[in-house]
């Protein structure tokens, strides 16, 4: 009974862990997908030609938003933990959720930037402003609303994602030490070459593999996990409207 009891213990004092991860590995997530999603936006609204090539690549970023997420984790277990090296590892899970974030961001910024009214942008080149000019005084500022909304839906994905951080960043509970200074250790929080268990995968993990108490586990874990993405999406939100009085001046 004792064992049991102290299985279960360790799984509830576990949450505290896992929920840093599930922050943590959106965070990396973020910040690979997010500086190329906007370019690769810009450039296909702005400056991309319209021939096969862009058609091709609208294509395949309409293919990559599609591909279920198992898939990915597999194609990255092969790819970013066995030939690249890395290992069962956050920077592994981060980089295979940024092949399936990318696609959505990207069309959710070009949507955003096509919407701005072609007045805005032909007033900015007439006054002599550069196209690169335009788009960042102009169309970034007046899109910025929606561009963060995107954001906000491909965090909320991140978050909650399972199939492909099983086979890329791992499923075992970690055990943190925040006092650690060493960037390298297994136990240092910030080491994007450690294994990871995020919320999602906890889940999954308690479920396939059930002890007594899992249940209740299962629940309140879910539950952490339904609250953080409702905090998330408001407070995201809230700095969308934020930045858009301070960008547009209105």
């Amino acid at each position: 009974m004792s064992k049991k009891r102290g299985a279960v213990h360790e799984a509830v004092s576990g949450i505290l862990y896992q929920l840093f991860d599930s922050f943590y590995m959106l965070l990396i997530t973020l910040l690979i997908s997010v500086p190329i999603s906007l370019g690769g936006a810009i450039f296909l609204v702005e400056y991309a030609p319209d021939n096969w090539i862009t058609s091709a690549a609208s294509t395949a970023i309409e293919t990559l938003s599609s591909l279920p997420s198992i898939v990915v984790g597999m194609f990255g277990s092969l790819f970013f933990v066995v030939v690249m090296g890395w290992g069962i590892s956050i920077i592994s899970g981060a980089v295979a959720l940024t092949m399936f974030n990318i696609p959505i961001l990207v069309r959710t910024i070009q949507q955003a930037l096509e919407d701005v009214p072609s007045s805005q942008r032909d007033a900015a080149l007439a006054m002599g402003l550069t196209r690169w000019e335009t788009t960042v005084n102009v169309l970034l500022p007046a899109a910025m609303p929606a561009i963060v909304t995107g954001i906000v839906i491909s965090a909320g994905r991140v978050f909650g994602e399972a199939a492909a951080l099983i086979f890329t960043s791992g499923s075992a509970p970690s055990r943190l030490n925040f006092a650690s200074t060493n960037f390298m250790s297994p136990t240092n929080p910030f080491n994007i070459f450690r294994p990871a268990c995020t919320l999602a995968v906890y889940i999954w993990r308690l479920t396939s593999e059930p002890t007594p108490g899992s249940t209740e586990i299962v629940w309140g874990t879910a539950t952490v996990l339904l609250v953080c993405v409702l905090l998330f999406n408001v407070l995201a939100r809230v700095l969308g409207k934020f930045l858009a009085r301070r960008l547009t001046a209105e």
